[in-house]
């Protein structure tokens, strides 16, 4: 079969999937609908792995599969088309495996749920949004994924509808990024006024000659490059939760499980990573716009890895691991090391969805408890989750050697960290050095709370079993279940989580050399573009030696640290956190952003929809219009009302005067 036609069947089969799910779920069962989405997303998921052997191994050129029209106005024209290259290939194979194993888990986790054809449903429609996104030859069909992942989202986040939070947390979501769509819509406006296309085949060659074009706005001169670049990225930080519109993301966590490592782990959150590496030849002739993603990049890693260092959800902590994670992307983008930020989102992919993974084994473990003070003394419960999520712990916190190696996040990380410091001696970028800083100091606070989080969930007493017997289970819905005995996860929820491991453990070792390697160029060939100045990532390789050791020392800083205040030293946590502070307040209040959002924006609009309604609709327009006239209406029929009396002689009386007025006219006339 033409490898063009199996990776058209590639991208649509979850689609299909959805379909029958969605339509006939109820008809066909839970059983049928989950073998139907999951076969499906299997399928697509090999025929992604076949089009990655064969472009990383088979030299396989890029090429472009146009479908049918999608959308024609004018000079805008759009075709519906999978483009494959590069960087398509690498988030073909990152989207469909995290996708069919969180299907494959959640066989397990879910199946007490009465909704499932439901929930696999929207699985699928994800993951076909995702596919589409990621296939996508012009900036139409990239909106079409961008806001489809959106929309599913919204969907898997608010799944438990029923739960008043749940609900909240997918309108939030939505919410906040739509306001990052609008930028991101801006943007490609932006582009189309500069350019007249989207089509990335025609627009990226014409992007040198552009380079030099202004826009006058207040009676200065912007460059228009710059201007696109920084409003698509306004799309980004929507869509992957970075600094001010991050605040959707651990609201996420109301959504099961599954949905989380789906959306954390390989697919919305990074779309916005992604999106910024596929328009590197935009960014590459902005500098502005790509000091801004550095810059927003670093202030995101720091500021969520301090949020993480005092949340006590065990989803909550690895959300904002996420967006600490992505944060190292963007800046890495942002300093030019392109093929650095898309190998941390590959080796990132797999740890991290080990890691939501696992928390859900713990939370299935632990009949639903997500707090992590009512946790402890689990390693004997859960060995397997238990070893498998201390492996994601050392992936995350990029453990390893210098020169000898370590698990995936070793390579990929330290990666980034050695080009920022590389972008800013060579002077590429002017904020390089500050992210550079902030990229050391994040390393070691994500050393920090993820073994804070394993210590505290799976080492120590067990807080569960309080006065020595059996904790006594709460469920969602609050009521008492009695006792229970923590317990391992089925081999179906195992068995995803094993595969994952094996990821975070040998991914970026096999795959370094050919993501930012000798072997790189002709991994990417020209997919990601690097103008004729940029040397970062081959700089990157002969940093000073101290720089290639400092991640590795502030990493075990923040493990030895971890390790002394929650294991050697246990309760001590529990008694600062206890005593509270100003410190201990702003970090487990996320900086307050939401008290400030809230009283900002959610009030303001608030305020400003009632003035609108209120006054202008209530007492203005309705006043004046509808209301105004059928209360004059009444009024006066209310007047006129009273001449309808009843009585022959009144009547007979105004006949009278009716006949006289008309005699009186007929004689003015005569005369």
């Amino acid at each position: 079969m033409p490898i063009e036609t199996l990776v058209t069947i590639g991208v649509f089969a979850p689609l299909v999937g959805a379909a029958i799910a969605g339509l006939f779920g109820r008809r066909i069962g839970d059983v049928a609908s989950q073998t139907v989405t999951t076969g499906l997303l299997l399928v697509s998921c090999a025929i992604a792995w076949t089009v990655f052997y064969n472009h990383t191994w088979g030299h396989m050129e890029a090429f472009t599969v146009r479908l049918l029209p999608f959308i024609n106005i004018g000079d805008f024209q759009s075709a519906w088309s999978i483009r494959i290259d590069a960087l398509s290939a690498v988030m073909l194979v990152v989207v469909t495996t995290v996708s069919a194993l969180v299907h494959i888990y959640s066989w397990g986790y879910m199946a007490e749920d009465p909704d499932r054809p439901r929930f696999f449903a929207y699985l699928s429609l994800f993951t076909f949004a995702m596919l589409a996104l990621v296939t996508a030859a012009d900036f139409m069909q990239l909106f079409f994924g961008w806001e489809g992942v959106g929309l599913a989202s919204y969907l898997l986040i608010g799944f438990w509808y029923k739960k008043d939070t749940a609900s909240a947390a997918a309108i939030k979501a939505f919410v906040v990024n739509r306001v990052g769509d609008f930028g991101f819509a801006l943007g490609i406006m932006t582009v189309f006024w500069m350019f007249g296309t989207i089509e990335f085949a025609e627009l990226f060659p014409m992007i040198a000659d552009k380079a030099g074009t202004t826009w006058s706005f207040l009676g200065r001169d912007w460059s228009a490059l710059d201007l696109a670049g920084a409003l698509l990225f306004v799309g980004a930080m929507g869509k992957s939760a970075q600094f001010l519109l991050h605040t959707w993301l651990p609201d996420a966590m109301e959504g099961p499980t599954p949905v989380s490592a789906l959306i954390h782990a390989a697919t919305m959150v990074t779309a916005g990573v992604y999106m910024v590496c596929l328009l590197s030849p935009i960014y590459e002739y902005a500098p502005i716009a790509s000091q801004i993603i550095a810059v927003t990049g670093a202030v995101t890693a720091m500021f969520a890895a301090t949020v993480g260092l005092a949340q006590n959800d065990i989803k909550r902590v690895i959300a904002y691991s996420t967006c600490s994670q992505l944060g190292y992307m963007f800046f890495a983008a942002g300093v030019g090391a392109y093929q650095g930020a898309m190998f941390h989102l590959f080796t990132h992919a797999f740890f991290k969805a080990l890691l939501f993974l696992g928390a859900g084994s713990v939370i299935h473990g632990m009949h639903h408890e997500q707090d992590m003070r009512k946790m402890g003394g689990l390693m004997k419960y859960l060995p397997i989750t238990y070893a498998v999520m201390t492996i994601g712990t050392i992936a995350i916190t990029g453990l390893g050697i210098p020169g000898v190696g370590g698990f995936a996040g070793f390579y990929s990380k330290d990666s980034i960290i050695e080009s920022a410091f590389a972008s800013a001696a060579s002077g590429h970028s002017p904020v390089a050095y500050f992210a550079f800083i902030v990229g050391l100091m994040a390393a070691g606070l994500t050393a920090y709370y993820s073994w804070r989080l394993i210590i505290m969930t799976f080492h120590g007493k067990p807080h569960w079993n309080h006065e020595g017997g059996d904790h006594h289970a709460h469920a969602d819905d609050g009521h008492h279940h009695g006792p229970f005995t923590p317990h391992e996860s089925p081999p179906v929820m195992l068995a995803p989580l094993i595969v994952l491991s094996i990821g975070a453990i040998f991914a970026g070792w096999y795959f370094a050399p050919e993501f930012i390697g000798h072997h790189e160029a002709e991994f990417w060939r020209g997919a990601i573009f690097v103008a004729s100045d940029n040397h970062v990532l081959h700089d990157s390789h002969d940093v000073p030696t101290w720089v290639k050791w400092a991640p590795l020392v502030l990493t075990l800083i923040g493990s030895l640290v971890a390790v002394w205040v929650y294991g050697l030293r246990e309760g001590m946590a529990r008694r600062m956190a206890d005593r509270g502070g100003p410190l201990h307040a702003f970090l487990y209040n996320k900086w307050y952003f939401d008290e400030l959002y809230q009283a900002t924006f959610v009030r303001g609009a608030k305020a400003l929809g009632d003035l609108f309604w209120k006054i202008g609709d209530v007492k203005i327009i309705d006043g004046l219009g509808p209301n105004g006239i059928a209360w004059l209406s009444q009024r006066v029929g209310g007047r006129l009302s009273r001449l309808q009396s009843g009585y022959v002689y009144h009547y007979a009386f105004v006949m009278l005067l009716g006949v006289a007025g008309l005699i009186a006219f007929a004689i003015s006339l005569a005369s």
